[in-house]
């Protein structure tokens, strides 16, 4: 029987040892995983503050763009609201004759028929060219086909700018 206590001693032994073994893997095992469960979370943090900051030049941009463009339009109306202030007064004078549109008139159709004077008023600046007066209605047909082909001008620079902003 002593034989039988020693070898169950000795089993007894080895299971303890096989066991706190075991156990010593685990808590390495248990270390490891831990330790990549801490630099999952690092990379995580790293990637979501890249984000951030990427998200925050982002909306910088077009914080920066919208003020740009909102000057844009800021002075693209006072253009518009210059150049429709001046047609209405080219259009007033007009209408109280206090200006008149003239045009040059070649000096051929002078000698087919068209009398006009030659010579210059006080005040004038053409120097005898030859000149003719445009009814008061088609001078104000004129200017209102003037002041669309102005408007049209300044809404296409406003464009260009548009897309040279948004193109940057």
């Amino acid at each position: 029987m002593t034989v039988s206590w020693r070898l169950a001693g000795l089993l007894v032994l080895v299971i303890a040892a096989a066991g706190s073994a075991w156990q010593f893997q685990g808590w390495r095992y248990g270390k490891q995983l831990a330790e990549q469960a801490r630099q999952h979370a690092d990379a995580m943090n790293q990637l979501t503050q890249a984000a951030a900051a990427a998200q925050q030049a982002e909306q910088d941009k077009r914080f920066a763009l919208e003020q740009k463009l909102a000057i844009s339009e800021k002075t693209h109306f006072e253009k518009m609201t210059n150049v429709q202030n001046d047609q209405a007064r080219l259009r007033d004078r007009l209408a109280t004759a206090d200006v008149r549109l003239s045009v040059l008139l070649n000096a051929t159709d002078v000698a087919k028929g068209c009398d006009v004077p030659a010579t210059t008023g006080t005040g004038r600046l053409d120097h005898g060219t030859l000149r003719a007066r445009l009814d008061p209605a088609h001078a104000q047909r004129i200017i209102a086909i003037t002041d669309e082909g102005d408007r049209a001008v300044i809404a296409l620079q406003a464009c260009q700018a548009y897309v040279q902003e948004l193109s940057r």
